[in-house]
């Protein structure tokens, strides 16, 4: 018997109606106590649930009605958690009460931790709704016509999925800056035929600074390829990642530079371009808590985003 409740991971103490302590076995160190009386349960427990516990145990004495009942304990290895089945015994020979007393710690973190989880990716989800659904309405916006808002929305809510990805492969801790941008770009062209160059800093970035810079980064590829240098076939686009400073606090700032042909060549921007710069120079360094610039010349465009600390762990700088 003592061998079965090894292996169970449960201890027994048996107690006359009155709790007098008769037999006791397997008790983890913490509990041993117990075996002294009825008031060492005050002691181990604390005198709120040890008071409770007895009464419990009365109540099963008088009504010979099973109880159960969950009781923490403070130990060196921090709080353990305890179930104790109660139930009273009324054999030949034996007449009291049997509680049987098992750890269920581990069970009870795991579901502390799955809590949070949960929790965690219902506020997650939330905000990656409450993003779709501010995309939705700029996009309908701009909308000439329904083939022209479902291409649009399409797009965009791709390339969310793009960034989300990247975040759930990594346990929701974020992701790479050079990552997002070639999972970004891969979707317009080939890793062979990536006509943008990424440099400087790869930042890894918090799941809101994906999220939102894979937002920013796809509307300003798709900009270029409608109307900047990329339909142009012109190659020279950079995005370059350095250290600087946002209100005397480090942060990091994104800057893309393209250059333009000459102003004949370039296509005439697109009409939804008024949603592309709220993305650009306000839903995105909002949601970051960041800022942003950006600035068109005949041949140039140029798009800066700082973001705060708060916001991205530096693992590796590139040197050039």
């Amino acid at each position: 018997m003592e061998l079965i409740l090894k292996k169970s991971g449960s201890g027994y103490l048996y107690q006359s109606d009155d709790l007098d302590v008769v037999l006791s076995g397997n008790l983890p160190k913490v509990l041993q106590p117990l075996a002294k009386g009825p008031e060492a349960e005050k002691e181990v427990f604390g005198f709120e649930e040890g008071t409770r516990l007895s009464a419990l145990k009365r109540d099963v004495a008088s009504r010979n009605t099973p109880a159960s009942t969950e009781i923490d304990v403070l130990s060196p290895a921090g709080v353990l958690t305890y179930r104790i089945d109660i139930e009273r015994v009324d054999t030949v020979g034996m007449i009291g009460i049997l509680s049987v007393i098992t750890d269920i710690s581990e069970a009870r973190h795991r579901e502390r931790i799955l809590k949070t989880l949960l929790r965690e990716l219902s506020h997650r989800s939330k905000n990656l709704l409450a993003i779709i659904q501010g995309i939705a309405t700029q996009t309908a916006r701009q909308a000439l016509s329904l083939d022209y808002f479902l291409s649009k929305f399409r797009g965009r809510i791709q390339s969310l999925a793009y960034s989300q990805d990247l975040v759930t492969d990594s346990s929701w801790r974020g992701a790479y800056l050079f990552t997002l941008a070639e999972r970004q770009v891969s979707a317009y062209w080939p890793a062979t035929e990536n006509p943008i160059s990424v440099r400087g800093i790869n930042a890894h970035l918090s799941p809101n600074a994906t999220l939102h810079v894979g937002l920013a980064l796809h509307e300003l590829i798709v900009n270029s390829a409608s109307y900047g240098a990329i339909s142009a076939g012109i190659n020279s686009l950079t995005i370059d990642c350095f250290e600087t400073l946002l209100d005397d606090q480090d942060a990091i700032e994104l800057a893309w530079i393209e250059h333009l042909p000459p102003a004949s060549a370039l296509r005439k921007e697109a009409e939804d371009h008024t949603f592309a710069l709220t993305v650009l120079e306000r839903v995105v360094p909002v949601a970051v808590g960041g800022r942003a610039m950006y600035l068109t010349t005949s041949d140039r465009i140029e798009y800066r985003l700082t973001i705060p600390w708060r916001e991205y762990e530096i693992i590796t700088c590139v040197e050039e």
